[in-house]
């Protein structure tokens, strides 16, 4: 593939959206440069889907997302050379009121989607760094004998465990973020919940109120809720208190407030509806796990395209809470993802012309990998029938996961590259095998289907000219 010329497509994209004094901010996430605009009239979407290094264009909670892949980086920096752009930084809430009322954002379910999502999607590298730590602890400790009184196995176990006991503050800056509020004070809140005297304490009391005893660190809703409500005072104090006050009351009074709300009232109920949600989605795993693992395997490619998936890992962090490891979210990706490639791949033989050929191989090579988004936008939904092969390859890898019990024990990106995420910490070798082989059966059906139907889709178009 040729190499990109990152500063003509940003200047491409500044152009498309109507200049640098439209675009209100820029940031990016694992494949998407994401561009909020102050008139989106301005923008020409037609134009934005045609630049070069550009594999899609859509629209998704009020941003504008320029579908790059993972190499998205590269093109945000050549961004942030840009004075008149504000990259990274927050936009006005009066912008992006407009933005979703204009969006059609008044949904709720999608709206929650879209927060959850929007708030654990710049925690993923932490998570897939912290959790294939796990992994390669397994390997440590299973295929070199290294001991758990090891200088090396401990530095690396505190990778792994500080990434997720660590969870809530990551999350509580994100979610923060998200909100338009502030993000270190979304990130204080998650320290003080882990804090000693208060993660998981005994007996402790508010001037005679109880508190719950919660275990903070192994779950996310309750900092959610608490982020949630601590944006709404600290609005509202920024709002009343004089400017030259500001600094030291509404960060202090917005705590003040916040965390006993969040432990006597938003924490305990943070924490039940997460209870709730892992019994149900346990239940409906036990009942029919086969059937369960299929579903994931096959709207894998649908929730990546509405911008979903990323809103299912307040799931797989109650599962591994639960019971120690994701048999259902995760398990389900897994397949769904790499038969996403398996179908990019085929698309690629089919292709006509080279820049084709050279965007589906792309976008096969990182579905393979766990990144599926520059598959799902530049091929599956363009095209059409790889959408089917992908979803019929992912539906069988899901259904033989469920089958054969597979499971994945630490959280990362499902796909091949996260091999060592299959391996039980027992060092037995049962759940890599099968994994392995729902992998492998999951590209070849996709792979297949997707090469038949294409042949007779081109061959369609052929008789029809």
């Amino acid at each position: 593939m040729a190499n990109k010329d990152y500063a003509q497509i940003c200047k491409d994209i500044v152009r498309v959206c109507g200049g640098e004094s439209n675009i209100a901010n820029v940031t990016h996430c694992m494949t998407r440069l994401r561009i909020q605009l102050h008139d989106e009239t301005k923008l020409n979407k037609d134009e934005a889907k045609k630049i070069s290094g550009v594999i899609n264009m859509i629209v998704q909670s009020g941003e504008y997302q320029f579908v790059i892949g993972q190499d998205v980086p590269a093109l945000y920096e050549e961004f942030k050379k840009l004075e008149g752009i504000k990259t990274g930084g927050e936009v006005p809430d009066s912008d992006t009121a407009k933005q979703d009322i204009k969006a059609g954002k008044s949904n709720i379910f999608s709206s929650i989607m879209a927060f959850i999502g929007g708030t654990f999607s710049p925690v993923i590298p932490v998570l897939i760094a912290g959790g294939l730590t796990g992994a390669v602890l397994t390997l440590l400790t299973t295929l070199f004998g290294v001991s758990a009184e090891d200088g090396a196995y401990k530095i690396f176990y505190a990778i792994n465990q500080a990434a997720f006991y660590s969870l809530p503050v990551f999350i509580g800056y994100s979610a923060a973020n998200k909100l338009k509020s502030n993000g270190y004070l979304g990130a204080f809140l998650g320290a003080i919940l882990l804090y000693s005297t208060i993660n998981n304490a005994e007996a402790l009391d508010f001037f005679g109120i109880k508190v719950a005893q919660i275990a903070y660190n192994s779950t996310v809703f309750p900092v959610i809720l608490g982020v949630l409500f601590m944006s709404v005072i600290y609005k509202i104090l920024q709002k009343i208190i004089p400017v030259y006050l500001r600094t030291i009351f509404v960060p202090l009074i917005t705590m003040l407030i916040t965390v006993p709300v969040t432990l006597i009232v938003l924490g305990p109920i943070g924490n039940l509806a997460g209870t709730w949600l892992a019994d149900g989605v346990l239940a409906i795993y036990r009942i029919a796990p086969a059937i369960a693992v299929m579903i994931i395997g096959i709207t894998t490619p649908l929730m990546v395209f509405f911008g979903m998936n990323n809103a299912a890992y307040p799931v797989v962090f109650l599962l591994i809470a639960e019971i120690g490891s994701d048999p259902l979210i995760c398990t389900g990706m897994t397949p769904a993802n790499v038969a996403v490639g398996g179908a990019c791949l085929a698309a690629a033989m089919i292709a006509k012309n080279a820049e084709s050929r050279s965007i589906a191989t792309g976008a096969g090579i990182t579905a393979l990998c766990g990144i599926t988004e520059p598959g799902v936008y530049g091929v599956l939904f363009v095209k059409k029938y790889p959408l089917l092969g992908a979803m019929i390859g992912g539906g069988i890898g899901g259904l033989l996961a469920g089958l054969f019990g597979m499971t994945q024990y630490v959280v990362s990106t499902p796909g091949f590259i996260s091999i060592p995420a299959y391996i039980n910490p027992d060092g037995t070798g049962k759940n890599l095998i099968v994994s392995i082989f729902v992998m492998i059966t999951a590209v070849t059906v996709s792979f297949l289907i997707t090469l038949i139907l294409g042949k007779r889709a081109e061959k369609k178009t052929a008789e029809k000219q």
